[in-house]
């Protein structure tokens, strides 16, 4: 499975985006997908995931009550979305496609988009 993450962008603190990532081919519905975020000489970070059906999700600590992870299998999308942003969420952010349901560990996920950068300033 090929994916394209978009939506990135600059925003205020406070703010919100809406983050997309297009999969192709016809097996998306198979894999549960995760969204990672990295920074310049740190570890890539677990931000959320999403189970093959969408009915489980999970979430970094960091993020939860503030990103909500979803996924439309009829579209092969899956989206972040981002409320109330805040500086220390800056990073380049990935959508993953992975072999387990409910994985916060980056090693799990094979299939990688090739990240949009999300910028929150203060």
């Amino acid at each position: 499975v090929q994916l394209q993450a978009s939506g990135g962008g600059l925003v205020q603190a406070g703010g919100a985006l809406r983050l997309s990532c297009a999969a192709s081919g016809r097996t998306f519905r198979m894999y549960p997908m995760g969204w990672f975020r990295q920074v310049p000489k740190k570890e890539r970070e677990f931000v959320a995931t999403i189970s093959r059906n969408g009915g489980r999700t999970g979430y970094a600590d960091s993020v939860k009550g503030r990103f909500t992870i979803s996924r439309d299998n009829a579209k092969n999308m899956v989206f972040l979305q981002m409320n109330n942003l805040k500086p220390e969420d800056t990073a380049v952010y990935y959508c993953a496609a992975g072999d387990f349901n409910d994985s916060d560990d980056y090693t799990d996920y094979h299939y990688w988009g090739q990240g949009t950068q999300v910028t929150v300033s203060s």
